[in-house]
Formats: C-alpha cells, sequence, structure tokens
C-alpha cells in the first residue's frame, strides 16, 4: 500500500489537485513549464496529498512537464494519466518514477454511450482491458488510481463489476468520475454508497470522486460523493478545466473546514494559502477569476449593502461565515501611502506573506514609494502585484529607462523608447497599428530578435481609475514559450514591462540552451 492510502483515519480526505492535467485541458489554458513548475510548488506547499502533473504520452512537452514537476516534488505524491493503453502505462511509469512518491492514474470508458461510440467495445472486453492495464499498472508501482470515465452515465451493476476487476488486478485508489456533469448530489451519494458496501474488496481501497461543473454542481456532488464513502477529492484550483470546469479546491476544502458540524471530515490543506494559489494559477492560464466567486472572488469578503456593513461593523459574523485571513486573503487596509517608511513596508510585506533579500526589498520599496506618489490608495493587491511583478525582474538583461508614446485617432502610433541592454543604453522609434503595438515593435527593432507574441492580457489589480493594469504577455521563439507579467498605474507601461519581462526570460532560456550545447 502507498503512503497515501495506508491512512487508517476514516474521516481524512484526500486532496487530489488536477489544475495541471484536467485545469490546463480548458481552451487556451496552456501553461509554460515554468508556470506549471510555479503552479506545482505552490500546491505541494499548501499541502495538496497528490498532484496530478499531467499526461505524459500525449506529448513530449507534457512527459518533460511531468518528469520536472515529480523531480521538485517535496511532499505530494505526483500522479501521471494514462489511458488503459499498455504504451501510456510504460510513458506514465517512466514520468513519475523520479517522484519521491508516484502514482499511474489509469481510465477506461465504461458507460453505454461512450462503449458503443467512443470504446467500440462490448462491457465483457472493457473488463478484460482493465484486468489486464490495472495489473501492468501495479506491476511498475505500487500506487494505482483506476478511473471508470463517464462513471455516472453507467449502469450500476456493470460499474460494480468494473470495480471488482479493477480491484483484483490491484488498483489502490477507485476513481467514479462525473465526467460530463450529469449527476445531482442524491445519485452521486447512492452510487458511492452502493458500490463501496456491495463491491468484493472495496475495503481495500480509497474510493474518489471526480466531479465536473456543466450543471454547477460539481463542488455539491463532491461533497455528496464523501458522504456516500469517498476519501479523494479530484479537484482544480478556481474550479478549472473543461467546459464549464471542475469541482474547485478552494470550495470543498472551506466547506469541509467551515461546515464540520454537519460534514465531520477534514483534510490536510493550509487553508492560508489559498488566496496566493488562486492568483498564480490564474496569472498562469491567464483566467481571471470572476469577482464573485466562492473564497478567492475580488468580492468574496466585500460589502457594499449599508445593512452589511453595519452588521459587519457590529460582529463580522454577521455577514461572513468564515474570516479572510482563513484562505489567505488580508482585509483591505488603507494604512500604506506616501508617508510609510521602510519598517512599515516590511511589516505590510511579512503580513503578505513575503520575505525578500536586501536587493529585492528595496527596489520593491523604490516601486511603492513611487506608485503611493501617483496612487490615491494603496491597496494590500496593488503590494501584492508590485511585489511580484519586482520578484520576477530581478536580474533583467534588458531595463527600459524611458518611453513616449504618441496616439491619435485616425492618426500615427507612436513610441519613443529608451532600453538598456546588458548595460548599454539603447533608442529607437516606432510606429504601429496602435500604442501597444508601436511599443511591442519598438523593443523588438532595439534588441534586434522577432518573437512571436502568442498572447497579451489586461486585468485591472483593484478597482477604481487609478487601479493598477495588470499585463501578462506569452511569448514563443525557436520553438520555446515563456511568460511575462507586469503590475502598473499605466496601462502602456504595464504592457512595456510585462513584454521586457517575457523577453528577458527568453534570453536567460536561450543563453541556457547555448550553455547546455556548448557543454554536449
Amino acid at each position: 500500500m502507498s503512503a497515501v492510502t495506508s491512512d487508517t483515519n476514516k474521516d481524512r480526505i484526500f486532496i487530489f489537485d488536477t489544475t495541471l492535467r484536467d485545469g490546463e485541458q480548458s481552451p487556451g489554458a496552456t501553461m509554460t513549464l515554468e508556470e506549471k513548475l510555479q503552479v506545482a510548488e505552490a500546491l505541494d506547499e499548501m499541502g495538496v496529498d497528490i498532484i496530478e502533473a499531467g499526461f505524459p504520452i500525449a506529448s513530449n512537452g507534457d512527459f518533460e512537464a511531468v518528469v520536472a514537476v515529480a523531480k521538485r516534488a517535496k511532499n505530494s505524491v505526483i500522479a501521471g494519466l494514462a489511458r488503459a493503453i499498455p504504451a501510456d502505462i510504460d510513458r506514465a511509469a517512466e514520468a513519475v518514477r523520479h517522484a519521491p512518491r508516484g502514482r499511474i492514474h489509469t481510465f477506461v470508458s465504461t458507460s453505454p454511450i461512450h462503449l458503443a461510440h467512443q470504446m467500440r467495445k462490448t462491457q465483457d472486453e472493457v473488463l478484460e482491458i482493465i484486468s489486464k492495464t490495472v495489473a501492468q499498472a501495479r506491476n511498475l508501482i505500487d500506487d494505482v488510481e483506476w478511473s471508470a470515465m463517464d462513471a455516472t452515465r453507467t449502469p450500476i451493476e456493470y460499474l460494480m463489476r468494473c470495480v471488482e476487476a479493477a480491484i483484483k488486478a490491484g488498483a489502490t485508489t477507485i476513481n467514479l468520475p462525473d465526467t460530463v456533469g450529469y449527476a445531482i448530489p442524491e445519485e452521486h451519494f447512492a452510487m458511492f454508497k452502493t458500490i463501496i458496501e456491495k463491491v468484493p474488496g472495496a475495503d481495500k481501497a480509497i474510493f474518489s470522486t471526480h466531479c465536473h461543473n456543466d450543471l454547477g454542481l460539481a463542488v455539491a456532488n463532491s461533497l455528496a460523493g464523501v458522504r456516500g464513502g469517498a476519501r479523494q477529492i479530484e479537484c482544480t484550483i478556481n474550479g478549472l478545466g473543461e467546459r464549464a470546469g471542475n469541482a474547485a479546491l478552494e470550495e470543498v476544502v472551506m466547506a469541509l473546514r467551515t461546515r464540520g458540524d454537519a460534514m465531520p471530515y477534514h483534510t490536510q490543506i493550509e487553508t492560508t494559502h489559498l488566496a496566493r494559489a488562486s492568483k498564480i494559477v490564474s496569472a498562469a492560464a491567464n483566467f481571471p477569476v470572476q469577482y464573485n466567486k466562492a473564497i478567492v472572488g475580488k468580492n468574496a469578503f466585500a460589502h457594499e449593502s449599508g445593512i452589511h456593513q453595519d452588521g459587519m461593523l457590529k460582529n463580522a459574523e454577521t455577514y461572513e461565515i468564515m474570516t479572510p485571513a482563513s484562505v489567505g486573503i488580508k482585509e483591505t487596509t488603507l494604512v500604506m501611502g506616501k508617508h510609510s517608511g521602510r519598517a512599515a513596508f516590511k511589516d505590510k510585506l511579512k503580513e503578505l506573506g513575503y520575505e525578500l533579500g536586501d536587493n529585492a526589498f528595496q527596489e520593491a520599496f523604490v516601486r511603492f514609494k513611487d506608485l503611493a506618489d501617483r496612487k490615491k490608495h494603496v491597496y494590500d493587491a496593488d503590494i501584492v502585484a508590485l511585489v511580484d511583478d519586482e520578484v520576477g525582474s530581478v536580474g533583467d538583461r534588458i531595463r527600459i529607462v524611458a518611453m513616449e508614446v504618441v496616439s491619435k485617432i485616425g492618426g500615427v502610433h507612436k513610441c519613443d523608447m529608451t532600453l538598456t541592454i546588458d548595460g548599454e543604453e539603447t533608442s529607437v522609434s516606432y510606429e504601429g497599428t496602435g500604442s501597444v503595438d508601436a511599443i511591442f515593435n519598438a523593443i523588438k527593432q532595439a534588441v534586434g530578435q522577432e518573437p512571436n507574441l502568442v498572447l497579451y492580457a489586461v486585468d485591472g489589480v483593484t478597482g477604481g481609475t487609478d487601479a493598477q493594469a495588470s499585463a501578462h504577455v506569452r511569448l514563443e521563439m525557436n520553438g520555446r514559450i515563456v511568460s511575462g507579467n507586469a503590475a502598473e498605474p499605466d496601462t502602456l507601461v504595464a504592457s512595456a514591462r510585462a513584454y521586457l519581462n517575457a523577453y528577458n526570460r527568453l534570453l536567460i532560456e536561450r543563453g541556457a540552451a547555448a550553455q547546455g550545447a556548448m557543454a554536449g
């Protein structure tokens, strides 16, 4: 038995995060290797039990990402997904063998509609596939998870036969996913309860839920599955995932924590990391979190109604069932401003969870003072964006010195820019179809390279016309893809700095690749 499945505490719920696999399958949510490693590190530090790092057979890039995540794992089990195909299983085993603890997660369809139109197999043929492929996986690794794709539309009698076959072949975790978000809580509860009570050997495995949100019931169904006997929940940060997404990790975790009276179960998640993880995934996938998103949305702990505000001032529990601090969100304050000194700024950074070195702190403080001079109110979110941006830019080879942009409706858009490249100053001027186009073209002209712009997006860090703009840029050159982020009160400056942030990462990667080639 693996370290995960040997836990004897019947009230312990294991959290299986599939942000890097199922979440990344959201159209447009593809992450770079660097972004995947950043997400995986946040999940590992937060206490996620199992991280599904990818689908190793899908591509060389996916394989390499799973290997990289596996090598850096400290506490989490690292899982690789595999179809019920021998080559898939071998590839997954090769990828996760680098982890201190690895898992092969293999799956096959079981519902009549999938068997008829996708698998084109009989029930008996699928049973044979289950037995052979699960046994193959178990011969390669001790920790094997088996999933019945489209379990909730599979007749219960046949589903029980499949589960029994998987357990006999050596599966240590059995996942019964609501692949298309079809179930309702009562059905989900009954499915797990029936199978766990009736299938021979069910006590030898951990049962798992994996719910999609097509009807908005993913979290409710996951919790119903737990009541039915499941002890693992598969979920994603921010509910990221195909179509309408998956059960949101932050929601299931906080539901269990907040309503322990009705659901006496617990997880090992350090909930104060939830807001930070949400921001990291949102930036990496370039999927903004809706303002009224439960737990981690900008308005999750905001109160505008006069009645609500009155109640909050008298006792926060009148309208908040959990504290912002419990999920890593600090209550918005206005105490930081242009008169704040280094000690106050350092104390605020510590409160927000940052420990910076002397150089990084000094650069962040200078930018904070500059921001405070320009912005009426400096919120915690402004400081978080500023520090994340500054930490990501330390050691840049290209830096912006000055920039002037001229925009005219129906006329010329022009950017005059001065940059330092490896310490040498250079000035350029370029026209474009728009202001941002002129800025990006000016940078390319100065550096002398032509990366392909894969993605450009801008979002507001806080509200108001003086809000910082958070810009996200993704560049590709010679097969390498990198991302850059920046936050500034001025959208054009944020865009320029985000582009430079990505460009610097390209130069670093190119230099590392050249050194590797020379060493070889």
